[in-house]
């Protein structure tokens, strides 16, 4: 669950929070002046998160072997084909 907290109460219940992260797996938006600063989040989520670039690296890089040898104009009308179908079925 998200909970959203101003940064002063943040700062004020700060133990509490890292409890509710720490042993709820809850999310604590943090705040100030009504808009989002930051975000306390649980530790194996952020170790998630902070491998998404390299995976999401290494799928592109796989996409792009596998459809070398497809031309850009053929690629993208199959691509246009595929969104258009999509919406079609809404």
């Amino acid at each position: 669950m998200i909970h959203e907290i101003s940064a002063v109460a943040f700062r004020q219940n700060l133990g509490e929070m890292l409890n509710q992260v720490q042993y709820r797996h809850d999310s604590i938006l943090i705040k100030k002046d009504g808009k989002p600063v930051a975000a306390l989040i649980d530790a194996r989520l952020f170790e998630r998160i902070r491998r998404m670039p390299a995976r999401f690296d290494a799928l592109c890089h796989r996409i792009e072997t596998a459809y070398a040898a497809v031309p850009e104009a053929e690629g993208l009308a199959e691509i246009d084909a595929a969104v258009a179908e999509t919406r079609a079925g809404r």
